[in-house]
């Protein structure tokens, strides 16, 4: 099945398209085993990027910024890490909603393989949304589905769709339960971000790759090539990956994964995501408009979260360059790729309150470890 072209999935995404243009090169560092390790950075960048980042950890109320770990990478090696509280380098740690960047890397490898377009039915991969004809992969990927759900956490408990799921009614089917919530929405109209968009994804995996395969694809697809060793991924019930958080792997490894995406979707002399699937992956939902107060909340792309101007609004995060992206997840994870500066940074956390910004750690963390520029 040839892979569509990119004018014909994302007319105009030049800024996205500039992301995967590179030349390969056989001097590129790419980690076997273990990464190859950098000149570690040091001096006054270096201690107030940790002033900020690991500030003295109040593990008996959980207030403040709570950093677990934090692994920098650039151009391909090792240039720093730390770690703090429970978490070693070895520590296969809770991405979280970050596990919805990693499925969709794993779905970009399937994407490669011809098992579907992005613009085909759901339900031509998932039965339980016949129920929803009009809505297409194309919608969940940009959280775009039109489901009547609410993704609202510890507080707000009991109207939350997202802790039902996961949780309580939900847990044994989840991408069933996010199927049979109604439509409140035309479907890719309105940007709602939904954890049950996220797992109908993981169920319709299941289908494109067949029951036999499916329990080993993440690992087989994406995991194995790229050398990560720690990933541990739970599924519900069903049989079921839960995309939408319950992934697990050492910074180290996550890191693995943000240099694929920081290197346009290769991986040493293969193509492992398409270049039409990076392209649609970080362009933004082009419907979203931040709602009033969140404008430093990062633009939706397909399952990974863009530092973009829409509408003439300035950038989420201004002290990072425009190309920047990243994985979130709850309490404070982040993975930033930052391809102009050729670093990935990944950032696990225990935060428990509004304390922490992105902009504030990425302004201290490019000071800190961005490589100086070379004048002509």
């Amino acid at each position: 099945m040839p892979i569509p072209s990119l004018r014909t999935l994302l007319p105009g995404a030049a800024l996205a398209l500039s992301l995967c243009s590179f030349a390969a090169s056989a001097a590129q560092t790419w980690p076997d085993a273990d990464w190859a390790r950098g000149p570690a950075p040091s001096g006054a960048a270096v201690k107030a990027f940790e002033d900020y980042a690991f500030p003295q950890r109040d593990d008996a109320t959980r207030k403040g910024v709570r950093t677990d770990a934090v692994v920098v990478i650039r151009d391909g090696k090792l240039i720093y890490e730390r770690y703090a509280g429970p978490t070693k380098a070895e520590t296969p740690h809770l991405a979280w909603s970050m596990s919805k960047s990693i499925m969709a890397s794993v779905l970009g490898v399937a994407f490669g393989e011809g098992r579907f377009q992005i613009d085909d039915p759901v339900a031509t991969h998932f039965a339980p949304f016949a129920s929803h004809p009009d809505v297409s992969m194309r919608h969940l990927l940009n959280w775009a589905s039109g489901l009547a759900w609410e993704e609202d956490y510890e507080y707000a408990p009991l109207k939350s769709s997202v802790v039902a799921m996961l949780y309580t009614r939900g847990r044994d089917d989840m991408a069933g339960f996010a199927a049979s919530f109604p439509l409140d929405a035309v479907p890719g109209t309105r940007f709602r971000y939904s954890s049950g968009d996220s797992n109908v994804l993981a169920a319709s995996l299941k289908q494109m790759v067949g029951e036999q395969a499916y329990a080993d694809y993440p690992w087989t697809a994406l995991f194995d090539p790229l050398g990560i060793r720690s990933a541990v991924w739970e599924r519900d019930a069903s049989g079921t990956f839960v995309g939408s958080s319950y992934a697990y792997m050492s910074a180290r490894d996550l890191a693995r994964i943000g240099l694929l995406m920081e290197r346009g979707g290769r991986w040493k002399d293969r193509q492992l995501l398409p270049q039409a699937w990076m392209q649609f992956v970080l362009t933004p939902f082009p419907r979203y408009r931040a709602a009033k107060g969140e404008e430093d909340e990062a633009v939706p792309g397909g399952q990974w979260w863009l530092n973009r101007t829409l509408a003439g609004a300035r950038t989420p995060w201004p002290s990072a360059p425009e190309t920047t992206f990243a994985a979130l997840g709850h309490w404070g994870q982040a993975m930033y790729v930052l391809p102009d500066q050729r670093l990935v940074i990944v950032r696990y956390a225990d935060d428990r309150d509004g304390t922490y910004r992105h902009d504030d750690f990425l302004k201290r963390a490019l000071a800190a470890f961005a490589a100086p520029e070379v004048k002509p």
